[in-house]
């Protein structure tokens, strides 16, 4: 038995050297060019060449005002896409002054109660200028119809509108926590979006369905494309049942990874989930549209292998991952700061990210031909055995009544943990490495310089909400309000109301607490 026997980050068995054999490749049926089925070599014929990657840095933070000037400082130094963090009452459905909201009022992101928030967050930013994201999931529809009417308020016609909404609810169960309602109402509203977003809002895209918040809390390569994947499934089964076409809502379907420092490895499980999905949207689900059947994806940096510890190492550890990322393939990027294992980033870590994003796309080659590691006997190899493990995994999942099934047994919330321990034993034993934990510590750790929030910023916020509440029709607000609730009791699509109801400056808590009445809330089931 080899004394030196190395594994990847997901346990595969790495051989010192590989040869042509190790790969068994097709070339003509497993990698043909860039830009043709199915896609492992990426989902455009010209890649980098012909568009960059969009750099999306993840930014929000206490009030729509100082958030709104983080992004106008981030665009001005080149970003050229927006992504938004709301904080954790806004992803919960709760208004800032909410008794369960008290101690996080902007503190992982922006605060967004009404229409007057995101008429601020937006201010002097053209909305048809530029491509926004948002990473909210119970109340997705809700921020997307505020965009919405942001965007009718400075002139914008609705089709010109482009960005995405996370509305990913199946991971907030597995992974994240951020859930409201169960299952059956969450992805009523989900498949509600898809149709109101295809006739209103064609180039938006209703849903980002991520594995990367299933990695960061502890999901392998494998487990974050297998059940990425069954979920993006559960989601299009769910639109069919609805009476959706497949064919028009897969086209605005967007996945979001993570990139970590196993470089090789991420590079070939970019490559196998665009593979598999490509195989599965075609012959399973019956995409005949090619733009459903290519995997578009965003990448964000990981942020979990980011340590507080010796943090100005962070910026290799993102400049790697971000390599991993874009020799991948991804269409968008966030590069995280090397400050955030301490705080939230502060405009100079900020901009070092973004710079980081820049040097890839300008000072390399990477950006100079598409697939550029395709081919490598161990890139393949890697590939092929994350498709398989991968498409095994799906197929368990199928066993056990789909990913929805899985979900309400605790399944792939028990899977993570359990790689999750495996990862925090082998940490503790010294047998993964992090630098500045577990070797080369140094008596002496000198931290950057961090955002601090600002102490006033919840009083403004709340005062802004009562301000808003007494200045409304109050009448015009319950009367919005009391057709949600009707409209949640029957079938029909609950956007419209929704987005009369905001129009009113009815508030996110008012609007949440009406659908928790009617469709009650999530009580997750004991994986223990």
């Amino acid at each position: 038995m080899d004394s030196d026997a190395r594994r990847s980050a997901s346990g595969f068995p790495l051989q010192p050297v590989y040869r042509p054999e190790d790969a068994d490749l097709d070339y003509q049926r497993d990698l043909g060019d860039p830009g043709t089925f199915p896609y492992a070599r990426g989902i455009y014929a010209s890649m980098y060449r012909g568009r960059l990657w969009t750099m999306r840095q993840y930014a929000g933070f206490a009030s729509a005002e100082e958030s709104n000037r983080r992004y106008r400082y981030l665009l001005e130094q080149g970003q050229t896409g927006l992504s938004v963090a709301f904080d954790l009452p806004t992803q919960m459905g709760y208004d800032s002054d909410h008794p369960l909201a008290a101690g996080e009022v902007g503190k992982v992101g922006v605060a967004i109660d009404s229409l007057a928030d995101m008429r601020a967050l937006f201010e002097g930013i053209p909305l048809d200028q530029v491509s926004t994201s948002m990473t909210i999931n119970a109340p997705a529809a809700l921020l997307l119809l505020l965009y919405e009417l942001v965007g009718e308020e400075q002139g914008v016609d609705p089709g010109h509108l482009r960005g995405t909404i996370q509305n990913d609810v199946l991971k907030e169960y597995i992974a994240r926590g951020t859930y409201i309602f169960p299952p059956a109402p969450s992805l009523r509203l989900i498949t509600d979006t898809f149709a109101y977003g295809a006739t209103r809002l064609p180039r938006f895209n209703t849903i980002s369905v991520s594995g990367y918040h299933m990695a960061e809390a502890g999901a392998d390569a494998v487990q974050e494309v297998a059940f990425t994947l069954a979920n993006a499934l559960a989601y299009l089964e769910a639109a069919a049942d609805r009476g959706l076409s497949v064919d028009r809502i897969a086209p605005r379907l967007s996945f979001f990874f993570v990139a970590r420092e196993s470089l090789l490895e991420e590079v070939a499980k970019f490559r196998a989930a665009r593979r598999l999905w490509a195989r599965l949207a075609r012959d399973r689900v019956g995409i005949t549209d090619p733009r459903g059947q290519m995997l578009r994806f965003h990448a964000q940096t990981a942020g979990v292998e980011l340590t507080a510890q010796q943090a100005e190492v962070n910026l290799s550890r993102v400049t790697l991952q971000a390599l991993a990322a874009t020799l991948g393939g991804a269409q968008s990027l966030h590069a995280n700061a090397y400050d955030e294992a301490l705080a939230l980033p502060s405009e100079k870590a900020a901009r070092l990210a973004l710079r980081t994003q820049q040097v890839l796309a300008h000072e390399t080659d990477v950006p100079d031909t598409a697939d550029p590691l395709g081919g490598s006997w161990l890139i393949e190899s890697l590939t092929d055995q994350i498709e398989e493990a991968a498409r095994a995994q799906i197929a368990h999942i199928d066993e056990r009544g789909g990913a929805v099934a899985a979900v309400e047994d605790g399944y792939q919330k028990r899977e993570i943990e359990r790689t999750a321990y495996e990862i925090a034993r082998a940490v503790d034993r010294g047998e993964r490495v992090i630098i500045g934990v577990n070797r080369h510590r140094i008596d002496e750790d000198v931290q950057p310089e961090l955002q601090r929030p600002d102490p006033d910023a919840v009083d403004a916020q709340q005062d802004r909400l009562a301000r808003v509440r007494a200045q409304r029709d109050r009448d015009a607000v319950d009367a919005a309000l009391g057709e949600v609730e009707a409209v949640a009791r029957s079938d029909r699509n609950l956007l419209p109301p929704l987005k009369e109801a905001l129009r009113v400056h009815a508030t996110i808590g008012e609007v949440c607490d009406v659908l928790r009445g009617v469709f009650g809330q999530h009580q997750p089931a004991d994986t223990f």
